[in-house]
């Protein structure tokens, strides 16, 4: 079967996800099973926890799958030096993309300096590397998730982010749509939390999603081939 008009091709939708490998009670031997299964769907990465980024790292050396990990997951309020050191070390392990929270409580008191200033040390901290900052749209009201899109943009962040997938709500239409609407186009956009089937990807890209945190990967992808090939 044909994809319908605007539907992306089968490596296309396997490089809108960051297969995630964050829950805290995984095993090493399940981490090396996620890593594999990313490298053999071919997605865009893995998001995995602080402490297997150098697992992760061995495990997808040859591969066209990025590392990335986590800053102050998922609760966001560790300092700032903290924070700066965690992104410093994850780059230093090996990690090439580095998704921090954001200090929730600070955008919600209307700290946009100083949630501005910690994004940007983060971003200088992760030298180089993808840094996608998750804002945690479930706690914000709308004008705190505007000023929260700024704030990232005026930082030097890379992506928006909806959510950890760890809070009471998790990615929604509405609010990717927001957030493309608010940054620059050369901001991108991720969303996570929810987005477990193929319909629900391909819907999150058509609201401007870029990337998409998943962990029913290998569902969505199996799907996309037996609706359209590979």
């Amino acid at each position: 079967m044909d994809a319908p008009e605007h539907t992306p091709d089968y490596r296309t939708a396997a490089k809108t996800i960051d297969h995630s490998l964050l829950r805290p009670e995984l095993t090493i031997d399940e981490v090396l099973a996620g890593c594999e299964l990313a490298a053999r769907y071919d997605v865009a990465s893995v998001c995995c926890r602080p402490a297997d980024v150098s697992v992760a790292v061995d495990a997808l050396t040859g591969t066209d799958v990025a590392v990335g990990s986590v800053v102050a997951f998922p609760h966001g309020s560790t300092l700032t030096s903290v924070k700066v050191h965690e992104a410093r070390a994850l780059v230093d392990l090996g990690a090439t993309e580095v998704d921090m929270v954001i200090n929730i409580g600070w955008q919600r008191s209307g700290w946009i300096e100083l949630v501005t200033e910690e994004i940007a040390a983060v971003v200088e901290a992760s030298k180089g590397a993808l840094v996608k900052v998750i804002l945690e749209n479930a706690y914000l009201d709308q004008a705190q998730k505007v000023a929260a899109y700024q704030a990232v943009e005026a930082a030097g962040g890379h992506y928006v982010k909806t959510s950890t997938g760890f809070a009471p709500g998790g990615a929604t239409l509405e609010d990717v749509r927001l957030m493309r609407a608010t940054v620059s186009p050369h901001v991108k956009v991720k969303c996570a939390g929810g987005v477990r089937t193929l319909d629900a990807l391909l819907e999150m890209r058509a609201a401007g999603a870029d990337r998409s945190g998943a962990t029913t990967t290998a569902d969505i992808l199996d799907e996309y081939r037996s609706r359209y090939g590979s």
